[in-house]
């Protein structure tokens, strides 16, 4: 094996919490309280699998609305890893935790042989106040004076008026995530990535019921030129929860399966229309990595609201009108499990784990994941099964 190939960072482990609403069975636990079970959870599986000793060399999570003091490290401690392993938290907003997991893998790759954990971490429950000039305010601006920024829910309505996006397509793409998620509830599909947290053992979503509530919800923009087609039905719910995964080089893997991670891209795009971030990111990615997306087999997608969904998916060539690829959110997403903001994008990869490596997919298949950013970013991450 070339030293290149020694230092390909794998993922060998990947965990997280149920999902629950902001105010449901998660509210009162602390954001380093969300992440600690599923960094150890993730130490432990890593351990396990590999049959030695997993030395970490740090802890690197995403988070957007927490107390601050490094919640990384305030998790690693939590966790019971030892004062000795450091942490690192990342803002990027609403993808923090796949970026989280590409900047951990960026390490390995350099050079650093030692695993790390990586994902992120979300309390919308017991995020702080924060004022301002004696205001409190519900969030930091996203882009500057002079520039447009809008927030996210905004922003989905903008694109839904720009791209024509219709409010029928928009709760047919959400009951599709509510029943694929009802689905693989059913077949204990997600049974092997929990660790169950403060007496929760599952994801308080999908709601079965809503597909056949979807057009009873008000539109939230009624002044919109298209008469308002974003709803709290076809948006994810504010939720609590954490991802993470252990990341290791692929010369201290020996023959344990995972997922080895090919490339990551991030890029900036408009503020005003942030929700289109993923387009320019996956294709950035797909040229760094040489593949175009029908060599991929898996798609993971943050699905924020579905107005914003569509409007990547079409422009990547993975929807038209009402058909959906089926490789998208295969077992449903945020639309019917819930928004841990800086957790989504972890989310999304520990979904991937589970869709090949768990699922027995073949060596050389190919999986990848995406976020929207508020403020115009986009991040996106391909990974490939080894076995």
């Amino acid at each position: 094996m070339s030293e290149s190939a020694h230092l390909l960072p794998v993922v060998v482990a990947a965990r997280r919490t149920p999902i629950a609403s902001k105010g449901g069975r998660l509210a009162d636990v602390t954001v380093e309280r969300l992440a600690a079970p599923v960094v150890r959870a993730c130490v432990d599986d890593a351990t396990r699998v590999t049959a030695r000793p997993l030395e970490v060399a740090d802890v690197v999570l995403g988070n957007c609305l927490g107390p601050g003091g490094n919640t990384a490290r305030l998790s690693a401690l939590a966790a019971g890893l030892g004062f000795s392993v450091p942490g690192m938290t990342i803002d990027r907003q609403c993808g923090s935790g796949l970026a989280a997991i590409v900047t951990a893998a960026d390490a390995i790759r350099a050079g650093d042989a030692r695993a790390r954990i990586a994902g992120g971490t979300e309390s919308a429950s017991t995020a702080p106040t924060r004022i301002a000039n004696g205001v409190a305010y519900t969030r930091a601006p996203f882009a500057p004076d002079g520039f447009a920024d809008p927030d996210m829910v905004r922003a989905a309505q903008d694109l839904a008026v720009l791209d024509g996006v219709g409010r029928d397509r928009q709760d047919r793409y959400a009951a599709r995530s509510h029943r694929l998620a009802s689905a693989t509830l059913a077949r204990g599909g997600f049974d092997d990535e929990l660790v169950p947290l403060a007496g929760l053992t599952r994801d308080s979503g999908p709601r079965p019921r809503i597909p056949t509530m979807l057009d009873r919800f008000p539109p939230l923009f009624p002044d919109a030129a298209d008469g308002g087609t974003v709803t709290a039905g076809n948006s994810c719910r504010n939720s609590d929860g954490a991802a993470a995964v252990a990341i290791v080089p692929a010369g201290a893997r020996g023959d344990v399966p995972g997922l080895a991670l090919v490339a990551g891209a991030t890029v900036g795009c408009d503020p005003a229309l942030p929700g289109l971030g993923p387009v320019p990111a996956v294709e950035a990615l797909l040229r760094t990595a040489g593949v175009t997306l029908a060599d991929v087999a898996a798609i993971e997608i943050v699905e924020a609201f579905a107005a914003q969904t569509l409007a990547v998916l079409t422009r990547l060539g993975l929807a038209a009108g009402d058909e959906v690829d089926a490789r998208v959110c295969a077992d449903g997403g945020a639309l019917a499990l819930g928004h841990p903001w800086g957790a989504s994008g972890a989310v999304g990869v520990v979904r991937l784990f589970s869709r090949l490596v768990r699922a027995g997919a073949p060596a050389g298949t190919l999986g990848l994941a995406t976020a929207a950013v508020g403020g115009g970013l986009g991040v996106a991450a391909l990974f490939e099964v080894v076995r």
